[in-house]
């Protein structure tokens, strides 16, 4: 794969991370109804089958340490995919490689992404999420799974990527 094709592959692929990362963080840091249902499902879940201490702390903390991972994979993703453009630019002397923060930000988005889908798997939280009378008809487990591949995608193109 070109070097040019690898850098729009991995801004495109940035683009829906951070979008979907970013745009959850409001819910996660103010105890929005749906995160409380969703982290609270869980923790119930944990509660009745690990033990009611990490069923509560799952409930109560969860969703901050999940938004936090997500803003600091978004970060690295971001900053990668503006080294890159200003490297396009020669406005970077020396070129700094941005590579290796593709890699940690798509390998940390795909494992916060593979806890996400385990849980609709598993746990009574489901594929499809009902709160409140309705549905979010998959959205979150689809969501989460495309950033569980592409982060692995994102990682692997980056990579094999030769020159920076």
């Amino acid at each position: 794969m070109s070097s040019k094709l690898t850098k729009f592959i991995s801004l495109a692929i940035t683009l829906w991370i951070a979008k979907v990362f970013l745009l959850s963080l409001p819910y996660k840091f103010t105890k929005h109804p749906d995160t409380e249902h969703i982290f609270g499902t869980i923790g119930a879940w944990m509660s009745g089958n690990f033990s009611q201490g990490l069923g509560e702390f799952f409930s109560s903390y969860a969703a901050y340490l999940v938004g936090s991972v997500e803003l600091i994979a978004s970060a690295l993703l971001l900053l990668a995919s503006a080294i890159w453009i200003l490297n396009a630019f020669n406005l970077l002397k020396p070129a700094l490689a941005h590579r290796h923060l593709y890699i940690a930000g798509g390998l940390l988005s795909s494992a916060v992404m593979s806890g996400a889908a385990f849980f609709h798997l598993f746990t009574p939280l489901g594929i499809e999420v009902i709160h409140q009378g309705a549905s979010d008809e998959g959205s979150l487990f689809y969501a989460a799974v495309s950033i569980l591949v592409l982060g692995l995608v994102l990682a692997f193109i980056n990579k094999i990527q030769k020159t920076t």
